[in-house]
């Protein structure tokens, strides 16, 4: 017997039609869910399929853009500042996340993730709410791993014009979707399996494996203290790359310019390297949230 009513499901289907403006684009949102899938245990695919409604491989990604939907339907516009921090920093001289300082009263991605943790450990919420608190965690794990949502400058880089094979756009958008599919050769749903069955083996046994302990290292799910801990540690790594790679040149090296060639050639293992890691962790992320409602 099913230990939630399916009524709900229904709800949520709804908002997840709604169009709306992707962090990672929805491709990359759906490769973190594909390598999650992966590598969670067999209680925590039990769980979510059964929570989400989804027995197919597909019951993370298929959900891994519904908080981007949300966030412009009249119920959920209150969760967009739930996407992002925004570090005052000064790259690309100075990056650092302060969470004091950094995540205003309507709330940040660091807090968000720690919030949606907290419903689906305690269980006792709503089947509907519990559906909301995991498809919000399944996102957020996601967008913490994007540079530029750990970011302020220029609104995470979004009033930074630049230009794409010739098209205009801006610097935001060329982390969110151009490099990630330079990558994967697509934006469909199966350029995202096809670029997370690559990401898994260089984890399994490629030029990850000696780092995937790494950053899972310290992660704890077993108090709202220890969730901020371990996502705020997530989004300052994220940041450090604002300097290192996304503004490494200042402003003035990016703006008007296209990032088509030499610029995408340095961010591609950037961007790799923060899809795989946040989508391990998103499994291990799951696997402790389902063990401690034991």
């Amino acid at each position: 017997m099913t230990r939630f009513a399916a009524p709900a499901l229904a709800l949520l289907s709804a908002a997840a039609a709604l169009p709306g403006a992707m962090a990672w684009g929805a491709m990359g949102h759906e490769t973190v869910a594909y390598v999650a899938s992966h590598y969670v245990s067999a209680a925590t695919r039990s769980y979510f399929q059964e929570l989400l409604g989804d027995t197919s491989a597909d019951y993370l990604a298929g959900v891994a853009s519904w908080a981007d939907s949300y966030r412009y339907t009249a119920a959920g516009r209150f969760s967009a500042p739930y996407h992002y921090i925004d570090a005052n920093d000064s790259p690309p001289s100075r990056c650092g996340v302060d969470l004091s300082r950094d995540c205003g009263s309507e709330g940040c991605v660091v807090r968000a993730l720690q919030n949606y943790t907290s419903i689906l450990v305690a269980g006792t919420a709503s089947t509907a709410n519990l559906q909301i608190a995991a498809r919000m965690v399944i996102h957020f794990a996601g967008d913490i791993g994007q540079p530029l949502h750990c970011e302020a400058l220029e609104v995470g880089g979004n009033d930074i014009d630049v230009s794409y094979d010739g098209d205009s756009t801006n610097l935001h958008a060329v982390w969110d979707s151009n490099i990630p599919e330079s990558i994967s050769g697509g934006s469909s749903l199966s350029s995202a399996r096809s670029w997370a069955n690559d990401l898994i083996t260089e984890i399994t046994s490629g030029s990850y494996r000696s780092q995937a302990a790494g950053w899972v290292s310290g992660l704890s799910v077993a108090s709202a203290s220890a969730q901020t801990s371990t996502a705020l540690r997530w989004a300052t790594e994220s940041n450090a790359y604002v300097c290192s790679t996304v503004l490494s040149g200042g402003v003035s090296a990016v703006e008007n310019r296209d990032l088509s060639g030499a610029y995408t050639t340095t961010a591609q293992p950037v961007v790799d390297l923060q899809i795989a890691k946040q989508g391990y962790r998103l499994a291990r992320w799951l696997d402790a949230i389902v063990a401690a409602q034991r």
